[in-house]
């Protein structure tokens, strides 16, 4: 899931330090911000006042990077030691185009994004036979290339209470959005594109796309979205692909929020439900309900899938008046088709807390576990497959591993060294690695890497 490029945190602290470059003058601000200033946002600082004056103006300027290392320290399926390292940077520019062209509530953005390297997960942690569910390092995967990931335009009507957003851009940037502060998938981002990512596109990966918002108050919206579905979005060398051409259907979320201030303390409430129109294959039966590894037949076909989310994050204390420290509980969980989806639920719950230190008030920590679990048809097909081959033996390269439950815990202290650099050292622990029982428990060690340029 993808990892969005723009924190809160940076947001926070781009809008203080634009707020004091408004007060103070340009030549001030560029004085207070030069290159590897500790407290700019940005390790280049604000480019001799240039970068305030363009944002002034409605231009905005990103470049991110994301690091992450994983090396196995016990278990596996291959105990062999190693480490790998896998990176994404993200280019983007805001453009406030009430401010450029007087066009009110308006605003368009565009972001291109490069990931490569490799997973610890990918031939050390998970069988290569069947592979993983979780990952280790979140930001490897969808293609090791170079793609157009945002490019949308967005309008808001009625004193900003309805919000219109089209253009190319990834189903969980909207929908069943969360964080992605730890390494591990389980905890990274929107949860149902990692359950369905055969459908549902998270970060990098776009399609074209509409999403209508309507806020029924200020802290309750409700929203609607349509979604290109169209497999060829994956494929490494369509990274800026714009036509239409492989597309099989839409996908259809629809999603309410909530987000109240309990006792001053912010929080967000999801509960949402999606809907693909496309053609899916089924996991386990063919067309005259009999098991298709055993039968030989193609796979039964339904008409469309479905599932449905819910994501809780609330922060519960804080350091006197200082609500930017303080502990956050969170839980999400999915539930997906039983006939089409390989995972049929997921759920995941932790917490983290920001500034556990008066001497390191903007450090945090992080603590979560997740669930896993097989739909028990695919793990029947599995079994037939086996079965079909007379294949019994773990050890036999053609053996189809059957899988069932996986068990993922992560442990994180991020170390804010800048206000553009944050380092997130990790331990992972794994039970059942990709959900087959005959491989160890794996023990994890990680850093994750995040700056602003």
């Amino acid at each position: 899931m993808p990892d969005f490029s723009f924190s809160r945190d940076s947001a926070i602290s781009a809008l203080r330090t634009l707020g004091g470059c408004t007060a103070l003058g340009l030549a001030t601000c560029a004085h207070a911000a030069p290159a590897f200033d500790s407290e700019s946002p940005y390790m280049l600082g604000d480019w001799n006042g240039t970068r305030t004056e363009l944002a002034e103006k409605g231009y905005d300027f990103k470049l991110d990077y994301t690091g992450e290392m994983g090396s196995n320290l016990h278990g596996g399926y291959d105990h062999g030691r190693t480490a790998r390292y896998s990176d994404q940077f993200g280019l983007g520019t805001h453009l406030d185009l009430q401010k450029i062209l007087g066009w009110n509530d308006a605003e368009f953005q565009l972001t291109i994004t490069k990931r490569s390297g490799n997973n610890i997960s990918n031939d050390r942690i998970n069988d290569p036979r069947v592979g993983g569910f979780t990952s280790a390092q979140e930001v490897w995967g969808r293609g090791q290339t170079t793609r157009l990931t945002q490019m949308w335009y967005q309008q808001k009507f009625f004193d900003q209470k309805l919000d219109i957003k089209v253009g190319r851009f990834g189903e969980g940037e909207d929908f069943n959005s969360f964080p992605c502060d730890f390494q591990n998938l389980a905890f990274c981002g929107s949860q149902v594109g990692n359950w369905v990512g055969g459908i549902w596109y998270n970060w990098p990966v776009s399609q074209w796309a509409l999403r209508v918002k309507y806020h029924l108050t200020p802290e309750l919206y409700a929203q609607v979205g349509a979604y290109e579905q169209n497999p060829s979005n994956l494929d490494r060398g369509n990274g800026f692909k714009l036509s239409g051409s492989g597309t099989q259907g839409a996908i259809l979320p629809v999603e309410l929020v909530w987000t109240p201030k309990l006792n001053g303390l912010p929080g967000e409430y999801r509960a949402g439900y999606y809907y693909s129109n496309a053609k899916a294959s089924d996991v386990y039966k063919d067309r005259n309900d009999q098991p298709a590894a055993l039968s030989g037949e193609a796979y039964r076909s339904a008409s469309s899938k479905h599932g449905v989310w819910l994501g809780i994050q609330q922060q519960v204390t804080s350091i006197a008046s200082d609500h930017s420290r303080g502990l956050s509980l969170f839980a999400n969980a999915t539930m997906h088709d039983k006939k089409t989806n390989a995972i049929d639920n997921y759920v995941q719950a932790g917490l983290t807390y920001k500034g556990p230190f008066d001497a390191r008030a903007k450090d945090d920590i992080g603590f979560a576990l997740a669930r896993v679990h097989v739909n028990p048809a695919y793990r029947k097909n599995a079994e037939a497959s086996n079965r079909a081959n007379a294949v019994y033996d773990y050890d036999n390269p053609a053996f189809l591993p059957p899988q069932d439950t996986e068990y993922s815990a992560e442990l994180y202290y991020g170390v804010h060294v800048t206000n553009w650099l944050t380092v997130r050292p990790n331990l992972q622990y794994i039970r059942h690695p990709g959900g087959v029982n005959d491989v160890d428990d794996a023990l994890i060690g990680g850093i994750k890497i995040q700056s602003s340029f």
